[in-house]
């Protein structure tokens, strides 16, 4: 081995936990509308496809009924496995994610290209603006707002488009969640 990958493979090897909380803040995670292929090795009746309901939840043989909305796939397939024990001795969940259309933000108002964009990843303010083909002319770009439901609650985020716009202050280019609504009044 290098000298160059030494200090490294042994950084990793030190602060395992410091890896794993980095991988699993950058996990996807379910939205109502994603569609997941689930599987228990050994037990081939129990492949299926299930798709996130409204309420964020699946439903799979022998576990019933799964909360599963803003979990990554590590965290269903545990609670799966965690269900099934009653029935399978230490299953093995596979949980693998086959479709992210739940995965949408909205855009409305004052936009050439009003309606839903698909978030491929990480998706700011700005990208969605840019992929609802921008503002028409008489949007009031001062007034921009992210609306977001928390919980039971909505929250207003305000977008100062003219400091983005300048790059004087990008801390309003928020990064959306699937979910939340752009108004460009």
């Amino acid at each position: 081995m290098s000298r160059f990958w030494l200090p490294v493979v042994c950084a990793l090897a030190v602060l395992p936990s410091i890896s794993n909380a980095v991988a699993n803040d950058a996990a996807y995670r379910l939205s109502p509308g994603d569609l997941v292929t689930i599987s228990v090795w050994g037990e081939d009746k129990l492949k299926q496809d299930a798709r996130v309901l409204p309420d964020g939840s699946i439903t799979f043989p022998l576990a019933g009924q799964v909360e599963v909305a803003g979990l990554d796939t590590t965290a269903v397939a545990e609670k799966i496995a965690s269900k099934l024990e009653k029935f399978i001795p230490d299953p093995q969940v596979s949980v693998v994610v086959t479709g992210t259309e739940g995965n949408l933000v909205y855009v409305q108002g004052k936009v050439l290209k009003p309606g839903s964009v698909h978030m491929s990843g990480q998706t700011s303010v700005l990208q969605v603006i840019s992929m609802a083909g921008g503002l028409d002319k008489f949007a009031d770009k001062d007034d921009i707002k992210v609306v977001r439901l928390t919980g039971t609650k909505q929250e207003i985020l305000r977008v100062n488009y003219s400091k983005l716009m300048s790059g004087d202050d990008m801390t309003t280019n928020f990064l959306l969640k699937a979910g939340d609504t752009l108004v460009v009044p």
